[in-house]
């Protein structure tokens, strides 16, 4: 009889030959590294309001939120939050998920579906990608940010309806979409834009509102925003804000949404305060993109390597060979400093490279001691 885990054996043994392998890092709590992988863009997840109120949370609502949203998941705490995180971004309404990626996976499958064209960028986040395939609309996938591209397949459709999905800031380069371009495509031609707007929001636009607001877009009734609680608002769950006609629609019919257990009291609590501090202390975002800008610059300087030019947080320098990004993020380790090694799938093949995350409290220090590291890791 055959073994029926051969194949993953073969699998496993394939990853590790081409340093293709991924492995599971637990960390300490009190882990001593400069972190310049994590998505903390401006340093709020220990923040200690923001920490606060996860606990009051949790001890006012109980650890879990019990059931899905639509049984016993909602709480005033969820209400609270999804007005709040619309009127930051000036949408109608909004809807929270249990995290960013169902989030995304809800809104596409809810909005798309066998009489849909969905144009996605071909540089979308995982989670598009995967909400694009579950849709079970025609997926035409497009050249990084090709409006031109988005323009044709739009106007040469074979089905009535069409949704144009995009990041704002994309997760490996931090480079923007052209959401006022491509906004105009789809409204040229009857279709929804949907902008997932994980790493930008906090980051991006006035007072960190977003790119689509820095894009003088928001509040538009044909755009649709997704959003994350895991990264600059350093807690965990996802939502969606939208016209109020766009969330009805998820309430009754995204998958995503109705059978999930809803989002923690916990998490819930935490967003609502970090989104408190970050309208108390609109200066973050300058701080965060001050950081990156610096970081590109210099790492472009100190390593000699193609960095990108980051629009947000994100700092990416091109390694290339997987064996050689995984030396690099090692040896970065090594001298105490935390980077995200990015390898396929992440990436296309033989583009490979380190991302830096450039947060809003981190030092001049911090940046040139990160650089000097990467230039003899990389040498």
């Amino acid at each position: 009889m055959s073994d029926p885990l051969e194949h993953l054996r073969r699998a496993a043994a394939d990853r590790a030959a081409n340093a293709m392998r991924r492995t599971l890092r637990p960390r300490a709590a009190d882990e001593d590294l400069l972190d310049l992988a994590s998505n903390d863009y401006l340093g709020l997840a220990r923040d200690p309001q923001v920490s606060a109120a996860a606990a009051a949370a949790a001890v006012r609502w109980g650890a879990g939120s019990t059931g899905s949203r639509l049984v016993t998941g909602s709480t005033e705490l969820h209400r609270d939050l999804e007005s709040e995180l619309a009127s930051f971004v000036g949408a109608a309404a909004g809807l929270v998920f249990s995290s960013g990626y169902l989030a995304n996976l809800g809104a596409v499958a809810a909005l798309a579906g066998e009489d849909t064209l969905v144009i996605s960028d071909r540089l979308v986040h995982a989670s598009l990608v995967d909400a694009c395939r579950l849709s079970r609309a025609e997926v035409a996938v497009v050249p990084h940010t090709d409006v031109d591209a988005v323009r044709r397949s739009l106007a040469h459709r074979r089905r009535p309806r069409a949704l144009v999905v995009t990041d704002s800031v994309f997760s490996v380069d931090g480079d923007l979409a052209p959401l006022v371009a491509l906004h105009d495509a789809a409204r040229e031609h009857g279709a929804l834009l949907l902008v997932d707007e994980a790493h930008a929001l906090g980051v991006v636009g006035p007072s960190g509102r977003g790119a689509v607001a820095a894009a003088g877009l928001a509040g538009e009734p044909d755009v649709v925003v997704t959003v994350t609680l895991s990264k600059s608002l350093g807690s965990q769950g996802g939502a969606v804000l939208a016209d109020a006609v766009v969330v009805e629609h998820l309430v009754n019919t995204a998958r995503p949404f109705v059978f999930d257990t809803g989002l923690a009291p916990a998490p819930a609590g935490a967003a609502l305060a970090a989104l408190g501090v970050l309208q108390a202390r609109p200066e973050l975002p300058e701080h965060a993109r001050a950081n990156a800008a610096r970081l590109a610059t210099l790492l472009a300087e100190g390593t000699g390597r193609p960095v990108s030019s980051p629009a947000a947080a994100v700092v990416s320098v091109l390694v290339g060979d997987p064996a050689d990004t995984v030396t690099a993020a090692e040896r970065l380790r090594a001298e105490g400093i935390l980077v995200g090694c990015f390898r396929p799938p992440s990436v296309p093949d033989g583009d490979c490279r380190l991302r830096f995350t450039a947060r809003a409290d981190l030092t001049n220090a911090d940046l040139d001691r990160a650089v000097r590291a990467a230039a003899t890791a990389l040498a």
